[in-house]
């Protein structure tokens, strides 16, 4: 670490400035000329035919240069090839209320906005299935004609081990049932697309996390030339997964603009960013698990529902992300999974920060609270007898690389004073723990899993500037200050010195986009092998000069030098012009793929990562017995990232990931009334924490280097959420001694709880009636031999 310049030491990002100072153009900042507005007419029924669609009055309103429906975009896309279930505007059938049913383009907001009250549709309203209960009852009628058991959109059920063996060697036996609430994402910054159609080209400017995901839909949907479609990322304002899939507005907004030859642009009100959604599933989870006297683990099932809206989204990947990140923590030798993701007619469920990892990891963290309670165990030396090892293979068959927990729970035990504080807290106070893993990106793609993942192009010119061209979204994480520092590490420059171009289908290499925290390990690996090429002509060049062989020069700063006397030296930009001279213009390209991983099971690939984080957290609240408020003090959050990059923003991952973990923890819930209307549509009503809630967060960082990580880095963005939850949910029993099964813990919930009357009826908790079909119970694959 000493010897690095620029990895490893805390930096200001390359973007920082234009953030903070408005320079940064957002998606609604765009003006071109000739611009049109676009406005959506949305599905005021959750579920009912489209009998009739009159446009006439919109189409005559002074203004309005075009209308479109179903009919005119009636090709269907999905962000995964075998679930291609959605239209740009509902065809012959809406199926939640905001979907969207007609679009308008006119010379200005207002007037878009009039034209759609102009327009008049015609509902034959079907009986909507708005609980996973009432869509899995035996007549049910079907959201989708194409599911093959009605409503249940995939259903995994996988064993492995003997479960029901691993039960009877237990000395104790638990199961619970949790609920986990979902919840939105929340972006500062709302929806918001340009479009521009011209010459047979679509230019779109979206504030996407997948631009080549929505480049090739574009091209499906519009049926043009994929070469035809070119995507551009403006500043974005945040995503967390909300802005991971081509979404309808995007189509919209680009056939307006053919329709029109002008230029269009659709921005989103919050009420409808909410409606469109993709956010946290709300799950249903029932849990068992054995454990011997000795805390050890014997085995585990769980069955898990998740309530996925009226499309598909990101579900089948959900579904089995929920079932293969519970053993990545703890060494579990047997486990058995039963999952189905159920349509519902609400706004679908997509990928949220930890994508497929809070729900599970909210009730096992509980579950082994409970565990450690009924044996008379400290909960983290519960958890200490289990930890998975570095460098194994779980149960499922994932594999584990390097692996930094026990050092994870050893700074937060120690920082929170867990040993001497807990349980001797004044009333209404308590600690709690918990902790998780995550991906470093994920090892598999959902088109064309034989190409790379990740493409890099670095250049330089001979006077000296080096340019990087990459496809990954920069979505406020710092991906570009990421691969201007590990450029200049490598040539001897700074980040300021490095020009990044990112987000621009048109000019760069395809990148997969920026989800399952996997920039930094995927994007950083095809900057750093496109940058070793430039590097050794640089050096071929230099030793020429130096007369000293390649492998006995370092670059320094703004030159190369002798590793053995650094007076023996010449100036990089002299060193480009000779490499120029030697090799041509120079220039070249970098991929990324992860290596082939996976069990021998459908699906299996699902959850692998070329790397895993580790997380622990303790927390700190305290309740209000007499208005049932819970106030989290503090988070002791340590998180192993592997070798961190830049250590400032690392922190700040961790802090937002903690952050995000409190609202949902507290507050956040995305209802749906039984009408199938949204219960807080604004930022009014859907409660996120304050600078007032928000607790004081000591983050810690576990580096565990990584061979396989660029600089041995591994993720940050996503992992530190997951264990934030459940910690604080552990801590509010020790506060109170009345334990939570379900999220939020909001001071009505905690009061009633706290005030329930004796004799009074508990609510219990359930999950819907269900038959799973028999499980596949593969052969393990091992890496590293038998982890259990």
């Amino acid at each position: 670490m000493s010897e690095m310049r620029i990895v490893g030491k805390p930096r200001t990002k390359i973007d920082a400035v234009s953030k903070v100072t408005g320079a940064a153009k957002y998606g609604d900042d765009m003006m071109l000329p000739r611009m049109a507005y676009g406005k959506l007419l949305r599905s005021t029924q959750p579920h009912a035919y489209i009998r009739r669609i009159d446009v006439s009055r919109a189409r005559a309103l002074p203004g309005v240069l075009d209308v479109i429906t179903g009919k005119d975009l009636p090709i269907h896309y999905g962000v995964l090839p075998n679930n291609q279930d959605e239209t740009a505007l509902a065809m012959d059938r809406v199926r939640y209320i905001g979907e969207p049913v007609a679009a308008v383009a006119a010379l200005d907001e207002r007037t878009a906005e009039r034209a759609c009250d102009l327009i008049e549709v015609e509902y034959e309203p079907i009986k909507p299935l708005l609980t996973m209960e009432d869509a899995l009852a035996p007549n049910a009628g079907r959201i989708h004609d194409w599911t093959r058991t009605p409503n249940a959109h995939k259903i995994v059920s996988l064993e492995f081990g003997d479960v029901e063996a691993a039960f009877g060697r237990a000395d104790l036996v638990r199961e619970d049932t949790f609920l986990y609430e979902g919840n939105s994402h929340v972006p500062l910054e709302t929806h918001a697309v340009v479009a521009k159609f011209e010459g047979g080209h679509l230019t779109l400017w979206s504030g996407t996390q997948v631009p080549h995901y929505v480049q090739r839909a574009l091209a499906q949907v519009l049926n043009i030339p994929h070469g035809h479609v070119r995507v551009i990322l403006p500043a974005i304002g945040g995503g967390f997964g909300g802005k991971s899939e081509p979404l309808s507005f995007e189509f919209c907004a680009s056939e307006l603009s053919r329709r029109t030859g002008r230029p269009v642009k659709i921005v989103l009100t919050r009420e409808e960013q909410f409606y469109t959604h993709r956010g946290r599933h709300p799950a249903k989870m029932w849990m068992k698990t054995g454990v011997k006297r000795d805390g050890e683990l014997t085995g585990l099932a769980v069955k898990i529902f998740l309530d996925g809206g009226a499309f598909s989204s990101f579900g089948i990947a959900s579904t089995y992300y929920t079932g293969a990140l519970t053993p990545i923590t703890y060494k579990v030798p047997a486990y058995k999974f039963d999952g189905v993701r159920v349509f519902t007619n609400k706004p679908p469920c997509g990928p949220k920060r930890g994508h497929g990892g809070p729900q599970p990891r909210f009730g096992f963290e509980i579950q082994l609270d409970k565990l450690a309670e009924d044996l008379g165990m400290d909960p983290i030396a519960l958890r200490r007898r289990n930890l998975v090892e570095p460098y194994s293979t779980t149960v499922n068959s994932l594999r584990i690389t390097s692996c930094g927990l026990s050092e994870c729970i050893a700074q937060v035990e120690k920082g929170s004073g867990w040993q001497e504080r807990r349980g001797k807290m004044p009333p209404g106070k308590g600690l709690g723990f918990a902790a998780s893993a995550y991906l470093s990106g994920t090892g598999t793609t959902m088109w064309h899993p034989d190409l790379p993942h990740s493409g890099a192009h670095v250049q330089i010119d001979r006077g000296g500037a080096i340019t990087v061209f990459c496809g990954s979204a920069e979505i406020g994480q710092g991906s570009d200050h990421l691969l201007a520092a590990l450029v200049a590490e490598e040539l001897g420059v700074y980040p300021e010195d490095v020009r990044v171009v990112a987000g621009d289908t048109g000019i760069t290499p395809v990148d997969l986009g920026s989800y399952s925290s996997r920039v930094t390990f995927m994007s950083g690996n095809a900057t750093l092998k496109a940058t070793g090429e430039l590097k050794a002509k640089l050096l071929e060049a230099a030793s020429r000069v130096l007369e000293t062989a390649p492998e006995e020069l370092e670059f320094g700063d703004y030159e190369i030098h002798d590793r053995n006397d650094h007076a023996n030296s010449i100036k990089l930009v002299d060193a480009i012009v000779r490499a120029e001279a030697q090799f041509g213009t120079l220039g070249a390209t970098g991929s990324y793929s992860p290596p082939r991983l996976g069990g021998n099971y459908r699906g299996s690939v699902i959850g692998t990562s070329p790397a895993y984080s580790f997380t622990a957290c303790v927390a700190q609240v305290d309740v209000d017995a007499d208005t049932g408020e819970v106030r989290v003090e503090k988070l002791w959050v340590a998180h192993d990232c592997g070798r961190a990059l830049n250590p400032t923003l690392v922190h700040g991952q961790i802090q937002g990931c903690a952050y995000m973990g409190v609202g949902e923890a507290l507050m956040e819930t995305q209802q749906i009334d039984g009408r199938g209307l949204h219960m807080s549509p604004s930022l009014l009503e859907y409660h996120l924490p304050t600078s007032i809630e928000t607790p004081e967060i000591e983050t810690i960082l576990v580096q565990a280097i990584d061979p396989e990580g660029p600089y041995g880095a591994k993720e940050a963005g996503e992992g530190p959420q997951n264990p934030i939850v459940p910690a604080i949910t552990n801590a509010v029993y020790q506060a109170t001694g009345v334990r939570f099964d379900e999220t939020p813990l909001s001071a009505d919930k905690v009061y009633r709880a706290l005030h329930k009357k004796k004799g009074q009826r508990e609510t219990t908790l359930t999950i819907p009636e269900f038959r799973f079909p028999e499980p596949e119970r593969p052969t393990p694959r091992e890496y590293y031999g038998d982890c259990s």
